[in-house]
């Protein structure tokens, strides 16, 4: 059911973006960076009457004008953090231990200040997938570069035959704002799609859903007491749900979210980031993104 009414302005939701980096073999957009967005996370986010807008990275060698983060933060009633590529190691202080495991350090910059400017602008905050990954490393907390190799008895969290496809049950832990979107379902399945995972929790964060029975972390939500503004993220992706309804239904997820986005359009709730935000996005971008992006 649309999350509108006739006399209300329908939501303004941002989606982050997917990067696909300049490259000189490509027959179209030939050495062209492009930044898009998949269909089905913004056809998700439609589904409630709202409309997608993706946030493009405004700075980069093409760059012109003065358009800011800061300045779609301050339009849009909150933000998506989009899947895809893994984190970089380096954003969370280590190295990478198989060249395999890069991940997009360019991304990882852009995604940081998309975090930020939302933050300070206090509107609502939701990943998914590496949208999760993210926002634990923007608020300190750290990631297993590759769960079944750094997680003694790893379930297989990601399947590339299957996909979409491949799923697992997780926990819900009762007491939680999840349990309660979710009540009567302490054990629910969802797909997985991903090699990396949280291995310290960001602090001020609390654990909303472990995968069972390996105990990854699946689900996290900014505790109210550590933050003024609403962050709350799943591994799983939501807008992949199953024609065949045997995963966790996504609805009660997507429209918490945007019940938050209405309280914020009334009431912004600006934050505070922590440091390790504020340096990566206001020195970082203008060191890498600047040519990179």
């Amino acid at each position: 059911m649309p999350s509108v009414t006739p006399s209300q302005p329908r939501l303004k939701i941002g989606l982050s973006a997917c990067f696909s980096h300049a490259d000189p073999g490509r027959p179209l957009f030939t050495n062209k960076t492009l930044q898009y967005v998949e269909q089905s996370i913004a056809h998700w986010i439609m589904s409630a009457g709202a409309l997608v807008v993706m946030v493009p990275c405004p700075t980069g060698e093409t760059a012109r004008g003065d358009v800011t983060l800061k300045h779609y933060a301050e339009w849009l009633d909150g933000v998506v953090m989009h899947g895809g590529a893994d984190v970089w190691p380096g954003s969370y202080g280590e190295v990478p231990l198989k060249d395999a495991w890069l991940g997009d350090r360019v991304r990882d910059l852009y995604d940081l200040a998309v975090v930020e400017a939302f933050e300070q602008a206090g509107k609502p905050i939701f990943g998914v997938c590496r949208g999760l990954q993210l926002i634990n490393v923007a608020f300190g907390g750290t990631l297993y570069q590759d769960i079944e190799t750094q997680h003694p008895g790893a379930l297989q969290h990601r399947n590339p035959s299957t996909y979409d496809q491949h799923f697992h049950e997780v926990d819900i832990v009762p007491g939680t704002r999840l349990a309660r979107l979710y009540p009567e379902q302490p054990r629910v399945t969802v797909n997985s799609i991903h090699h990396q995972g949280i291995k310290n929790l960001a602090p001020g964060f609390d654990i909303e859903a472990w995968s069972y029975p390996d105990g990854v972390p699946e689900a996290i939500r900014r505790n109210p007491s550590h933050g003024r503004g609403y962050i709350a993220a799943t591994q799983w992706h939501p807008e992949f749900r199953a024609s065949a309804a045997v995963t966790l239904d996504d609805s009660p997820l997507l429209h918490d979210f945007l019940a938050a986005c209405s309280r914020a359009r009334v009431l912004p709730r600006p934050g505070h980031s922590p440091l390790q935000i504020r340096d990566r996005a206001e020195r970082l971008l203008r060191r890498a993104l600047l040519r990179r992006c």
